[in-house]
């Protein structure tokens, strides 16, 4: 199902290095506020978070659903309910958070809610790191892919994730991505609370009193940025935006927080990003040409973003 090819055989029971068996846990379902404008508006992204991860980065802001321990297992007739529940609590989307790990069960589920009329843009939220075979399942059911782009470097991908193989992976899932989705699209909707969304956009477009811009269908690019690595995050958008232009948009995110005990092992990641770090990428990208973007402002490297992962609503 991943790029780690870790030959365990989940069906019998036996975890993979994702964690998890074939069996599918998830540790939290709920209208998710912190997603990018387009994509949680005022009523909130329809989030399933996923337990379990093939990646497993060192400072991994959800490390712990992302190391396995915290879920509940269910059946993927559960999980179409789930989706069908979000839809009818006004989500904007069906958010997938770590899902490739669960690629059969969640293209199952997907097509029961699908039957059942479930109208929701589907939302493919990774960290980038997938086989392209993987994504390929679910063509014709993901509308919107929201991947990360950590790293272009190999040495830090090993360094931080295990993964020196990460940017090439990440590079040929992406280019899988647009393939699939192909150029953005939106619709403008009513809203009352856009101020509470933290993401703006770069580019300055007037909606008008009241209104907001959902995405139908595209990719969002997420990058973010680690404390002491501006070259590298200059480089990953510069590679993003010479590849795609502004057929994708890509998110250059400042809530990068340090994990307690992370400084023991990672000195370097001990802190958070300085406002002239990010300001400083910032300003590349928009020098660079960039105009289809997300930008955040003010201090969001808190522990809000990192919702309470205590199986609600699974």
């Amino acid at each position: 199902m991943c790029p780690r090819n870790c030959h365990v055989d989940r069906t019998q029971g036996k975890t993979g290095y994702c964690g998890q068996t074939d069996q599918i846990r998830a540790a939290r379902a709920a209208l998710h506020m912190w997603e990018e404008p387009c994509i949680s508006g005022d009523a909130g992204s329809g989030a399933v978070f996923f337990s379990g991860c093939p990646l497993g980065c060192v400072f991994c802001q959800n490390h712990s659903i992302a190391a396995g321990r915290l879920g509940k297992t269910i059946a993927t007739e559960r999980l179409a309910e789930i989706f069908l529940e979000l839809q009818d609590q006004k989500a904007w989307n069906i958010n997938l958070v770590t899902a490739g790990h669960f690629a059969p069960q969640v293209v199952r589920a997907l097509e029961l809610a699908k039957g059942q009329g479930l109208k929701l843009p589907i939302v493919y939220n990774t960290s980038g790191y997938e086989k392209v075979e993987t994504l390929r399942m679910f063509e014709g059911l993901v509308d919107i892919y929201l991947p990360d782009f950590k790293y272009l470097s190999a040495e830090l991908a090993d360094a931080y994730s295990h993964a020196a193989d990460y940017p090439q992976v990440a590079k040929l899932a992406l280019q899988e991505m647009v393939r699939q989705v192909g150029s953005a699209q939106f619709e403008i909707v009513s809203g009352e609370n856009f101020g509470r969304v933290t993401d703006e956009l770069l580019t300055d477009v007037d909606y008008g009193d009241g209104e907001l811009e959902r995405m139908l269908q595209g990719v969002v690019v997420r990058h973010l940025v680690l404390p002491g690595y501006v070259e590298e995050s200059k480089n990953v958008i510069r590679y993003l935006y010479e590849t795609y232009g502004n057929q994708i948009y890509i998110s250059i995110m400042n809530q990068y927080t340090p994990m307690s005990g992370i400084e023991v092992q990672y000195p370097e990641l001990g802190r958070k990003i300085t406002l002239r770090e990010y300001d400083e990428v910032v300003d590349y990208a928009i020098e660079s040409g960039v105009e289809n973007g997300f930008i955040q402002e003010g201090e969001t490297a808190e522990e809000s973003f990192i919702p309470e992962f205590d199986t609600s609503g699974v």
